[in-house]
């Protein structure tokens, strides 16, 4: 069963182009500082401009820089089945842990063909598919009831769930094949989905402090409620700050601030605007970190 924190990982650039060089710093920030595992080439790592050959790279130098010091789980998903099964294939011979495969955007498909989609991934690829579901970025919820059905493929080993609605992730983990692994893909209610029986949290705040994020998994299973709690809302705040803007946009933002990454994403995203980088230079500096520029 998959279980932890794993960092929804940003996709570095500059001038224009994927910056290997910060993704291994990044890297080697994240083992350090106690995260599961990483994620790349997903909704914070701005896959949907990136071309075929930089998402197989992204994910390739990933692969090659964790040097399984923690799993990575590839980004593999598109709103075509042929090119999902392509991504996923390449992130399989690359060495990948697992694959995490978006809903279908734009098309809008009906749950069958949901289900068709990801069966046809299933039975074009051996590696550990985990699916992705947020309705909010490709304007189709896929419930519970699917869910289930395509928790008994063989490599269907759990979903990442972004609805933000626990009444619906209960109904996934009651209607789900026991040992099926629900994340969180929100990180507003981590806490509350390991409280029905979730079993950790794909993050973007994991990109800033992914201790903490790690931490409030480890209080949970370790029955420490309490503490769990106050952490839980210790990173609230930092949790806001990250959807300022649309996503990855903040987090780009306080990454360059603390000297990660360039300040860059591409269009049609744009810079953080200056009321919202106010905002968020105050959370960062609340929280801890030593801002020296604005």
């Amino acid at each position: 069963m998959l279980t932890g924190a794993f960092a929804a990982m940003v996709t570095p650039f500059k001038d224009g182009k994927v910056d290997e060089p910060a993704i291994t710093r990044f890297l080697d920030y994240l083992v350090i500082n106690g995260s599961n595992g990483v994620v790349p080439c997903g909704t914070t790592g701005e896959s949907a401009t990136l071309s075929f050959d930089e998402h197989v790279r992204v994910i390739e130098h990933t692969v090659q820089m964790a040097a399984e010091r923690f799993p990575v789980i590839a980004g593999t998903g598109s709103n075509s089945t042929a090119e999902t099964i392509m991504l996923t294939k390449r992130a399989e011979d690359l060495g990948a842990n697992a694959a995490l495969v978006i809903t279908p955007y734009y098309n809008k498909p009906t749950q069958q063909g949901l289900y068709e989609h990801y069966k046809r991934v299933s039975e074009d690829t051996a590696i550990p598919i985990i699916l992705y579901n947020v309705p909010g970025r490709t304007s189709v919820n896929m419930l519970p009831e699917t869910v289930a059905r395509l928790s008994e493929l063989k490599n269907v080993i759990g979903i990442k769930e972004a609805t933000g609605d626990l009444k619906q992730v209960s109904d996934v983990i009651e209607f789900s094949k026991k040992g099926f692994s629900v994340l969180s893909g929100d990180d507003f209610t981590t806490l509350p989905l390991l409280a029905i029986g979730g079993h950790g949290v794909i993050s973007v705040t994991a990109n800033i402090v992914p201790r903490a994020v790690t931490e409030l998994i480890r209080l949970h299973r370790d029955g420490k409620f309490e503490a769990a709690v106050g952490l839980h809302y210790k990173l609230q705040a930092l949790n806001r700050a990250m959807f300022l803007e649309t996503n990855p946009v903040p987090v780009k933002t306080a990454l360059a601030l603390l000297g990660m990454i360039e300040e860059e994403v591409r269009l049609p995203l744009v810079r953080l605007s200056e009321a919202s980088r106010a905002k968020l230079i105050e959370i960062l500096r609340t929280y801890g970190f030593k801002i020296e520029k604005n």
